[in-house]
């Protein structure tokens, strides 16, 4: 909005501040009562590709044949001390509790098969018959098959050695144990993080404004809009499916960046109280300056969410409803509530302060501070700077070419999680069996030519045996299935499924876990250029509207991108190479492709973010008759503190996912943690300033 039209409406807040808060007060209570019950109405779906083959091939077989449940949960047990598994009284005590628990749960378990009673039992226990496997299969289907399970977890007798029926040993393993294990360990995440950062982000403030009014009137704006997006939330998971994932984008985004944009406005509201002006003045020209910088921001970084909109997987869909909702109410209220509260405590900002660690200086300080000097020092001689600068960055980026990316798997889960322990266990003792097997669902083929597909498909290398018929023929469609040997192996043997002619008027479709996470991994993937030309073109419109300026424009976003890809190179180096595996406690392995996703939009628009608000103090310095090299230094200067403030309020929001028991959550805080250093110091203080001095020259 234009800067006069920005001045009204800040002193239409000042006047009306007391109104003005018990409104926003109020609905954002209001919104957070009626979020209460948010966490219990996410779905646990949307991770794969619905445009692909293998969703397609995965809902035909699942019309005909009902939903494929044996690998829900998978109970591995281990007989007792010298027992047996074909010991009569083990036999006697494990299928009398199978039979009582499918008879009594009946409306959440749908069939119990084990290794003492079905098709499977001559392949269902090991050599030395210490170890024998059940499946269970559940009701429902993805968020109902999930809370099916909860609810009967803690009847099967697992947890303890011998607390099994006939003093076996229970663990368990399969699909939804794992599953549970990734969604609970995330919100506990989000928990810790709302919990442990909060008080931790208070601290911080109080350093950066050495005082208490001061430090809480950010953090006010950070819990406000928690407590508001919850109820948004709430009301699109009313009528749209919202995965659990998006949980995680809510906090990141309320916690950190409204806390920064509450930062950036208390920040500009004391320098223009430190320059003299009257409370209505200083609330005024701050909504002016700082809160039209944050409208900016958020439109910005609201617009390089919304770019996950490109995908159809609901997981990546999720991520812009959660974070555009979060960001744009954070700038509402730091242009609404913010002005507001401090037209109320006006001077009384720096209460119970204490001076030593006062940042409230007046533009002369500021302009003898230690940012600008670093920016004379930048534009001194630029191009000593710039290239080992660059490099620098460009070298971080190297591992980026060893990068992979995985779907859902147990080994996101932490080391001695009980169901990742069981799935290994299983994995290693029944190696011819597969919880998540690849299928071939074949439509019109005679009994000659089914015969031939399977032949050609158990001859492709990679499989743990051949191709078995997993239902009966119905209405013309057959289902055969097969494990993998590894999962990386996984592109391969489904390019040579899909390579194998269909005979006339038949139709052979890979469906299965692993086909259907591959089809969304190789479809973010080639979405990825689509994503990053929308990403730099909202951008560079946003910045063009902002300053009226291409070269600042396309500056803004090639340091964007180079932060972005040693942000990248970084993460790929640590979670893929597996370096401080040991000190982060992690498994290595491929990136969430989910993760990625959410990476590359939220650094993006971060890094363009805090571009906006260096720019803009520049532009303001510009604006008054300053030379570049002047209105370089004046931008550094004013923001260098702040900036660095911000960031760090963000890692300690971040960070707090870093102590995640969940792989692919110490993504989200290690990658974060990356780029915040990088972009708010090498980029932001030295590689900014002495590039714009080469282009201003």
């Amino acid at each position: 909005m234009p800067r006069s039209g920005s001045q009204r409406w800040g002193r239409l807040m000042y006047r009306h501040r007391y109104l003005v808060l018990v409104v926003f007060a109020a609905a954002v209570l209001a919104s957070g009562w009626y979020g209460r019950d948010l966490s219990g109405r996410y779905t646990q779906e949307g991770w794969f590709d619905e445009s692909s083959e293998s969703v397609a091939a995965s809902k035909l077989a699942d019309a005909t044949f009902g939903r494929d449940t044996d690998s829900d949960i998978i109970l591995l047990y281990t007989a007792p001390a010298g027992a047996t598994v074909d010991d009569p009284a083990v036999r006697a005590a494990v299928t009398g509790s199978l039979n009582r628990l499918l008879s009594s749960r009946g409306d959440r378990i749908l069939k119990i098969d084990s290794y003492w009673d079905s098709p499977f039992a001559a392949n269902a226990a090991d050599p030395a018959k210490q170890h024998a496997f059940a499946s269970v299969g559940l009701r429902g289907s993805g968020t109902a098959a999930v809370e099916n399970y909860l609810a009967v977890k803690g009847e099967f007798g697992a947890g303890h050695p011998g607390g099994g029926p006939g003093g076996t040993t229970v663990q368990l393993a399969g699909l939804q144990p794992v599953v549970a294990g990734i969604n609970t360990g995330m919100q506990d995440d989000i928990h810790r993080a709302e919990l442990i950062a909060l008080p931790l982000v208070a601290i911080l403030l109080y350093f950066v404004f050495g005082g208490i009014l001061g430090a809480l009137l950010p953090v006010l704006i950070g819990g406000m809009t928690v407590l508001g997006t919850q109820g948004v939330m709430r009301l699109l998971t009313a009528h749209i499916e919202v995965n659990v994932f998006a949980s995680a984008v809510v906090t990141l985004v309320s916690l950190g960046l409204a806390i920064d944009y509450g930062l950036f406005t208390v920040t500009r509201f004391r320098e223009e109280i430190a320059a003299g002006r009257e409370i209505e003045d200083a609330v005024a020209r701050t909504v002016a300056t700082a809160g039209r910088t944050v409208l900016f921001s958020a439109a910005i970084i609201a617009l390089s969410l919304g770019a996950l909109f490109i995908y159809p997987n609901g997981v990546l869909r999720s991520v812009p409803y959660g974070g555009i909702s979060a960001v744009l109410l954070a700038a509402v209220l730091s242009v609404t509530a913010l002005p507001a509260v401090l037209g109320i405590v006006g001077r009384r900002i720096d209460l119970w302060g204490w001076k030593r660690f006062s940042r409230t200086k007046t533009e002369a300080r500021i302009d003898a501070g230690f940012f600008s000097r670093l920016a004379r020092a930048a534009m001194r001689r630029p191009l000593p700077v710039v290239v080992p600068l660059v490099l620098g960055l460009l070298a971080l980026s190297l591992p980026l070419r060893g990068i992979e990316f995985g779907g859902i798997s147990e080994r996101y889960l932490s080391q001695d999680n009980p169901a990742r322990v069981a799935q290994e266990r299983f994995d290693r003792l029944f190696p011819e069996f597969r919880t998540e097997p690849l299928k071939l669902v074949v439509v019109g083929a005679d009994s000659p030519q089914l015969g031939d597909i399977r032949l050609a498909a158990s001859a492709i290398p990679g499989l743990t045996g051949r191709f078995e018929s997993a239902a009966p023929t119905k209405d013309g469609i057959n289902v055969l299935q097969a494990g993998l040997v590894r999962r990386g192996d996984a592109d391969r043997v489904i390019a040579a499924l899909r390579a194998i002619p269909a005979p006339h008027g038949v139709r052979i479709m890979v469906a299965g876990v692993p086909a259907l996470e591959r089809d969304s991994i190789n479809g973010l993937l080639r979405g990825l250029p689509l994503l990053v030309g929308i990403l730099i073109l909202a951008a560079l419109l946003m910045l063009y509207l902002a300053f009226r300026s291409i070269v600042l424009a396309l500056k803004a976003v090639a340091m964007s991108a180079l932060s972005l890809v040693a942000t990248l190179g970084v993460l790929t180096w640590i979670f893929v190479d597996g370096h401080g595996a040991g000190l982060f406690h992690f498994t290595p392995g491929p990136l969430m492709f989910a993760v990625l996703a959410l990476i590359v939009t939220v650094v993006f628009g971060l890094s363009t973010d805090y571009e906006v608000f260096l720019l803009s103090r520049m532009a303001e310095a510009r604006s008054r008759g300053a030379d570049p090299p002047e209105a370089i230094r004046y931008g550094i200067a004013h923001t260098g503190g702040v900036i660095t403030s911000a960031a760090a309020i963000l890692i300690v929001v971040t960070g707090a996912f870093g102590f995640s028991d969940l792989v692919l959550m110490k993504y989200i805080a290690y990658g974060m943690i990356a780029a915040l250093i990088l972009d708010a110091t090498v980029i932001r203080l030295l590689l900014t300033p002495a590039i714009l001095k080469l282009v201003w020259r």
